[in-house]
């Protein structure tokens, strides 16, 4: 295992659709050596998820893991999820904006909306299908990665760009006392000022 070089903005890797992995691939030691790099450089950055392309490989490969994270404090918690070939359907049109950031657009964050619930289907790291709904944080993040081996970043899904913000700034909104809507529901973070 390595930590392994993270692709920056401008990157042209983070802008190329990623390759799909060939399931014969899947097992080798080389692949299985790829993934322990990903999650531990994952780990080492603080994320709560990372695609290939962010550590320079154009590769359909995401791993995830949300557990006491100083960047989502109030999220709940995900177990470590490798998935490969992901292919991702909303479960229906209702969405949320809230902020994120990404270790390949260091030190920013902003509003972006995500759909609620999603299906996922994919290949685990040992290649067998696996197939499982996603809401809340969970379906944020994977929507987040999956949307790097599309050739895509955050920015390019935000709908107000005068969100975009200092990180620092926006883990002190995240921190702020909770503010609820008059039916009782948390405000994302861009509302509660």
């Amino acid at each position: 295992m390595a930590i392994l070089k993270v692709a920056i903005l401008g990157n042209p890797v983070l802008r190329k659709i990623a390759r799909p992995v060939a399931l014969k691939d899947i097992r080798s030691r080389k692949f299985q050596a790829l993934i322990d790099s990903m999650i531990e450089t994952m780990t080492e950055y603080d994320g709560v998820g990372i695609a290939a392309p962010q550590v320079n490989v154009s590769k359909q490969i995401l791993v995830l893991r949300v557990r006491n994270n100083r960047r989502y404090p109030n999220a709940p918690r995900v177990p470590l999820t490798v998935l490969i070939n992901p292919h991702i359907t909303p479960l229906s049109d209702e969405m949320e904006s809230d902020f994120e950031g990404c270790l390949s657009v260091p030190n920013l964050s902003g509003a972006v909306p995500r759909f609620l619930r999603i299906r996922v289907e994919a290949l685990n790291r040992r290649g067998k299908k696996v197939s499982f709904v996603a809401k809340g944080f969970h379906a944020r993040v994977i929507q987040h990665e999956n949307d790097h081996l599309q050739g895509k970043v955050f920015i390019d899904r935000m709908t107000d760009l005068t969100t975009l913000t200092y990180l620092a700034v926006s883990l002190a909104r995240e921190n702020a006392p909770v503010k609820k809507s008059p039916g009782g529901r948390r405000l994302p973070p861009s509302l509660r000022r």
